[in-house]
């Protein structure tokens, strides 16, 4: 039997990739990913990439946390003087089902930025975002233009798409041919805290 050297395949001194020079600077890991599943989590780091010089921070959300209910009241909240006999237990409120229709196609963002003030979209805030809705001229929309992820207000007329900023501080993004334009769901509420 003779042995060669192999001069084809195989590791070699000084091959591949060097060792933490990627963009992440760490080590990587090979996945097997059923193709079914390439282009959901392809798209996935993508958002994650894109979060780095983007105006919205996605969170993920955890479904198997327990359920939290809160008391809601019946009555209404008065401008003016209220009125304590009026308070009452009406029901429990759970906010994971009051804010969330789609639980599968649900994320969280954290806006970062003022760019939507006019649409009460404060820098922190908490957008949730439904990716099963149809994005619909005048709708509110986590979007990404040319790989940077930005929150704007669609808008569709005469075959020409913008992403309408909410402050006139802001330029509205016109979208163009050659433009990549995905949108990543609707905006379904804000959460807004003012303590």
């Amino acid at each position: 039997m003779t042995v060669k050297n192999q001069t084809h395949g195989g590791a070699r001194t000084g091959a591949g990739r060097k060792k933490n020079s990627g963009k992440f600077k760490e080590d990587t890991k090979v996945m097997r990913v059923p193709i079914s599943l390439v282009a959901e989590v392809t798209s996935t780091l993508d958002v994650y990439k894109s979060q780095i010089k983007s105006d919205i921070e996605v969170m993920s959300v955890d479904f198997n946390a327990p359920s939290l209910s809160i008391p809601i009241f019946s009555s209404r909240v008065q401008a003016g003087f209220p009125s304590p006999a009026d308070d009452h237990l009406e029901d429990q409120l759970d906010l994971n089902k009051h804010l969330i229709r789609h639980q599968e196609a649900t994320f969280f963002v954290r806006a970062q930025g003022e760019s939507m003030l006019g649409a009460g979209i404060h820098p922190g805030d908490i957008l949730v975002v439904d990716k099963s809705l149809i994005a619909k001229s005048g709708k509110i929309v986590i979007a990404v233009v040319d790989g940077d992820f930005t929150v704007k207000r669609l808008h569709k007329h005469k075959g020409k798409i913008s992403l309408k900023a909410e402050n006139s501080e802001f330029k509205d993004i016109e979208i163009f041919e050659g433009s990549e334009l995905i949108i990543w769901g609707v905006v379904t509420s804000v959460i807004h805290q003012y303590a």
